[in-house]
């Protein structure tokens, strides 16, 4: 069965929080693809809506937007995710995934896209921000 590590960003108070998906919750997420909108209640977010914004698999291969399936490639690529140039005009053979979240993805990257009643910070019991 599939696990998955969520990074979940919340773009109106800028923090991130960590969030395990196993069991039917992980479920849910195979098949999705980056730029899917995903309902919160899966998660355990009730009201929340939220957006598949990246991936990577256990040896930190990024997915990218713009390539189909699941499948792990080799891209000639010029800029975008995966390639960082070091000189201008700069182009590199790397390894890439499509945009399809599959069991040999370990991290996804989200953000919420809209908010429920309850505020994130109530879900994750931080005592640090109790004392604050």
């Amino acid at each position: 069965m599939a696990e998955f590590k969520i990074v979940l960003s919340d773009p109106e108070t800028g923090r991130s929080y960590k969030v395990d998906a196993t069991g039917p919750a992980a479920g849910a997420l195979v098949g999705r693809h980056i730029g899917d909108e995903i309902d919160g209640g899966v998660l355990g977010f009730a009201g929340y809506k939220i957006r598949i914004t990246g991936a990577s698999d256990r040896t930190g291969i990024p997915a990218r937007r713009d390539l189909p399936g699941p499948a792990r490639r080799r891209l000639l690529l010029a800029r975008g995710v995966g390639f960082h140039p070091i000189r201008e005009g700069e182009r590199r053979r790397k390894s890439v995934r499509g945009n399809e979240i599959s069991a040999d993805i370990v991290q996804i990257n989200a953000v919420v896209a809209q908010r429920g009643a309850k505020p994130l910070e109530e879900y994750f019991n931080r005592p640090e921000a109790a004392s604050e």
